[in-house]
């Protein structure tokens, strides 16, 4: 492969987050916590802040790009993301429409993540049938695609409307696209997929020993090879929090993150989190917890190992105090990221 810069990342949920005095936050003050949180990533020099798409009681974020486009004024170099957008449930047209805007509101600095959604709550909420999962993702995503060459568009789908010679406004100056990415829990198909439309894909792995991701990197490849289609970098997104006190990571993670992840257990079937199956994810697992040192190369061997070019920390989880969140941004920025490039070598790789 060319040679391609590392990219570092911040993802969050927009879980509603805590005090320092341990008091809830309301949704709102979660917001603007985020938008502030956003330009202490840019002042830092990270490269993207990515924001997920929720509709349940615990994340305040249900309309990411109202809140990037906010970011958009407040910063100035951070690329403004999603992490992901729900396109199954959404329409392609009004998210082109929604991104374009975002696109001459930030000065090109958005890149859209789309997914199929591992959470499923926008489905029976916007009036989709949970049994075209499948389908409803695999048409919208070709959709998104013709969308992307800015030409008058010509479609007909099963699940989408129909379109004849329209153009979707604002437009893209000429030779500007909204930069794409698609988020994959694990699907072969959804990489496949990937390859098939020329978008990159970055791989959450968010339980168990990452290198058990290891086939569908290679998989990747060997499809772009096969279907004569670009060899882009991948990347990965995973939980973490990074203290100066290892501890004090550990159990902030335990506290935050476990009830985060039994949160979620309900509705998906699994047991409540063990402490040693968390603290397995710390040691050789997929939570980076611990110093900025133990972080940097924890990471800087994953991505040795799984050959990524990009690495998105997923902060915040399960809500956490506003010093302990901004302690995760300020570590990841000036010591872990730096770190982690001179464990791979500097900035760019083969």
């Amino acid at each position: 492969m060319a040679k391609q810069a590392y990219t570092f990342g911040l993802d969050t949920f927009g879980d509603i987050a805590f005090r320092d005095d341990g008091t809830q936050m309301g949704a709102g003050e979660s917001l603007r916590q985020v938008v502030k949180e956003a330009q202490l990533a840019d002042a830092l020099g990270i490269d993207l802040i990515a924001l997920g798409e929720h509709h349940r009681s615990e994340f305040a974020i249900s309309s990411p790009e109202i809140v990037l486009g906010a970011m958009a004024q407040a910063t100035s170099n951070i690329r403004l993301g999603t992490a992901v957008t729900v396109l199954s449930s959404d329409d392609p047209v009004r998210v082109f429409e929604r991104f374009s805007t975002l696109h001459a509101l930030s000065n090109g600095r958005e890149e859209i993540m789309l997914g199929r959604g591992s959470f499923t709550e926008s489905f029976p909420l916007y009036g989709f049938d949970m049994e075209n999962y499948d389908g409803l993702f695999e048409e919208k995503i070709a959709m998104w695609a013709e969308l992307l060459k800015g030409k008058p568009m010509n479609w007909e789908g099963k699940f989408t409307q129909k379109l004849t010679e329209t153009t979707v406004y604002p437009q893209l100056p000429a030779g500007e696209t909204i930069a794409t990415t698609v988020g994959v829990g694990g699907s072969p198909e959804s990489i496949i997929r990937a390859v098939y439309y020329g978008f990159p894909v970055v791989i959450a792995i968010i339980g168990g020993e990452p290198t058990r991701f290891r086939p569908y990197v290679d998989l990747y490849h060997q499809a772009a090879k096969q279907f004569d289609k670009p060899d882009l970098p991948l990347g990965m997104h995973a939980h973490g929090i990074i203290l100066d006190d290892a501890a004090e990571a550990t159990e902030v993670g335990w506290q935050y993150i476990k009830a985060e992840m039994d949160r979620i257990g309900i509705d998906r079937g699994w047991a409540p989190m063990s402490r040693d199956r968390f603290e397995f994810e710390i040691d050789k697992g997929s939570y980076y917890v611990g110093t900025p040192e133990q972080v940097a190369q924890k990471i800087a061997k994953n991505m040795k190992a799984l050959d990524m070019s990009r690495f998105d920390l997923v902060y915040g989880t399960g809500g956490q105090l506003e010093h302990q969140r901004l302690a995760t941004i300020r570590n990841y920025g000036e010591r872990v990221i730096p770190r982690v490039k001179e464990l791979l070598g500097g900035g760019a790789h083969d």
